[in-house]
């Protein structure tokens, strides 16, 4: 039996552009509501960024589907009067302008809410709303480079490197979503909106939890080191094979034992160099060593698969070429096709959660100002 989405008859009126809040109004949208994409005359800046064939670019492709977007230019009083008519009809209201720029256009959280109080407003800015840093341009990359991130990533002997895809804006949607989600549920207990506030900084700096941690406890700033990790081995270490590259984690005990039985090699689970974390940690260039010549004569997937059968951790290193819908555990309905105005299909990664009754769907992109008069008129109504 299908079932209704979740957020239908929500709707969303969506003030951002490039990734957090569009990437957290396509979380919305995949949840079923109604995402409406408010869009200056030159469309989100994400149309366009690095492409030069149409109006939908990777970036936009990636988190805009199934929006309608409506083209008003609210630096004409007609356009911001219009705009503000269908922040003030909507549910939930998705920003990322700098700090005071909204205020500006009548646009702003406080100003909204004071005149519909049962609205959600979730918005998202670099450094924050109030302090000298607040007034900065941010994005992804200085969040990383600002919260330690940038610091633990990378070489040892190397320049810090920063995540390879844009993690922080992809952390601060989610975690925009999720304060949404969560404000949605207590007005349908008080009647009241209320504000969503985050920033890329306090998300990236909070997703650092786990190195926050071990540097508060023992003291000790944590370094970056590549590959490995510096107090438990063999973890996120490296094998290479005679395909491949595999990465694996059996730093407990027991599953370095069950590592060594599996391998053939019980004998080194007794080796004093390698009998408990910390002589592992110690001689881990020599248990590396001792690892790749057991090793590195596999197939990397043969070899992952004997690993698992032992209840090791264990996975492939694979490039994005190698990822298939179906295999290695990846759902075999993740992958969507999204409709591309002017274009074959593009099949893309859906929303990971699986609801029951609700399937994933295939998806579409707007084109600029598609449904500018369609949504306009449902605003007389």
């Amino acid at each position: 039996m299908t079932e209704s989405p979740p957020l239908q008859g929500i709707r969303v009126v969506e003030l951002g552009q490039y990734i957090a809040a569009p990437a957290a109004g396509q979380i919305l949208a995949d949840l079923g509501a109604d995402v409406i994409k408010l869009e200056p005359p030159g469309g989100d800046a994400a149309r366009r960024l690095g492409w030069a064939q149409d109006d939908c670019g990777p970036m936009f492709s990636a988190y805009n589907r199934d929006k309608r977007s409506v083209m008003l230019d609210v630096r004409q009083p007609e356009g911001r009067a219009q705009a503000r008519r269908l922040a003030l009809s909507a549910d939930v209201v998705l920003a990322n302008s700098r700090p005071g720029a909204l205020e500006k256009l009548g646009l702003g959280a406080e100003q909204l809410i004071a005149e519909s109080p049962r609205l959600v407003y979730g918005r998202v800015s670099a450094f924050g709303q109030t302090g000298p840093a607040s007034i900065r341009a941010g994005f992804d990359i200085a969040a990383q480079a600002e919260s330690g991130m940038m610091s633990l990533n990378g070489e040892a002997d190397r320049d810090p490197v920063r995540v390879g895809f844009t993690v922080v804006d992809i952390l601060a949607a989610q975690s925009l979503a999720n304060g949404v989600l969560a404000a949605l549920v207590r007005r349908g207990v008080t009647g009241r909106g209320t504000l969503v506030d985050l920033s890329l900084i306090d998300v990236a700096v909070s997703a650092l939890a786990n190195a926050w941690t071990e540097y508060r406890q023992n003291g000790r700033l944590p370094l970056r080191r590549g590959n490995g990790q510096p107090t438990v081995a063999p973890a996120a270490d490296i094998i290479n094979t005679r395909d491949g590259m595999v990465v694996l984690s059996a730093y407990m005990d027991e599953h370095f034992h069950r590592l060594c039985r599996t391998i053939g090699r019980p004998e080194l689970a007794q080796d004093q160099r390698f009998a408990n974390n910390a002589a592992r940690v110690k001689h881990r260039a020599e248990l590396m060593q001792v690892l790749k010549e057991a090793l590195s004569d596999f197939d990397s997937d043969a070899l992952v698969n004997m690993l698992a059968e032992g209840g090791i951790v264990a996975g492939t290193i694979r490039d994005m070429s190698q990822v298939r819908a179906g295999h290695a555990g990846v759902s075999a309905d993740l992958f969507i096709d999204v409709q591309t105005p002017g274009r074959a299909p593009l099949s893309l990664p859906g929303f990971p959660v699986n609801l029951s009754g609700i399937q994933r769907r295939p998806g579409r992109l707007a084109a600029l100002g598609e449904h500018t008069e369609q949504v306009l008129a449902e605003l007389e109504k």
